[in-house]
């Protein structure tokens, strides 16, 4: 099967399987929250952070209460967070830049976001993508890593080389779905340990499958 056909096919069923609406799992009430939910999320689940949040953001309502917050407060506002002291450090000074540089507000570009502390280009995706709709790249977690390897989307381990394979790949209008998608497979079926291809919707496609024809 030519690649943009296969593509495509993997994108079909994903969407036929799991849908097109799908969205990240961090609870947030808006561009502020999300931004500091995605910013804490590194190396943490999603039902970590929503632990943390579920808190936090009764006392943390806008930057300005995270800049002007004392540091070993919001350090163990985060303790249940790895790294949380570099991530409250962190927050702090996004926080002020965001009011410094931008009025308070999250900024709506790529380039913006990564001169952030603690901003790398998958926090960034995430925050444009959820927040904005706006798709500037690929947002690639682990997840992603494990089943785009598995297509042979990318054969590359890093996550920046395998955003710019998926880039070149697929479609721009699907950008902010794809990343999803995938997650949504390799949550469900496409598991870094245990790949379960007799449930997968794309068992009879897939380079990696273990269901023969």
């Amino acid at each position: 099967m030519k690649e943009d056909k296969f593509v495509k096919s993997v994108i079909d069923r994903l969407i036929e399987r799991y849908g097109d609406k799908l969205h990240t799992d961090l609870r947030h009430r808006n561009s502020t929250d999300l931004f500091v939910a995605v910013l804490l999320s590194p190396q943490c689940t999603d039902k970590q952070v929503n632990n943390v949040t579920g808190e936090l953001f009764k006392r943390f309502r806008t930057f300005d209460d995270y800049a002007n917050s004392d540091p070993r407060t919001l350090a163990r506002a985060l303790s249940g967070l790895n790294y949380y002291k570099t991530k409250a450090r962190n927050l702090r000074k996004a926080a002020r830049m965001m009011i410094e540089r931008y009025n308070g507000k999250v900024p709506r570009s790529l380039d913006e976001l990564m001169e952030l502390p603690g901003v790398g280009r998958k926090v960034a995706n995430v925050v444009l993508n959820e927040g904005f709709s706006i798709d500037q790249g690929i947002a690639v977690d682990t997840h992603c890593i494990t089943v785009a390897r598995r297509l042979r989307l990318s054969r590359h381990r890093d996550a920046g080389k395998i955003e710019a394979d998926l880039m070149r790949r697929v479609p721009r209008e699907q950008w902010g779905v794809v990343s999803n998608l995938l997650i949504a497979l390799g949550r469900d079926t496409c598991k870094a340990r245990a790949k379960e291809c007799g449930r997968c919707a794309l068992n009879d496609i897939c380079p990696s499958s273990s269901i023969k024809p």
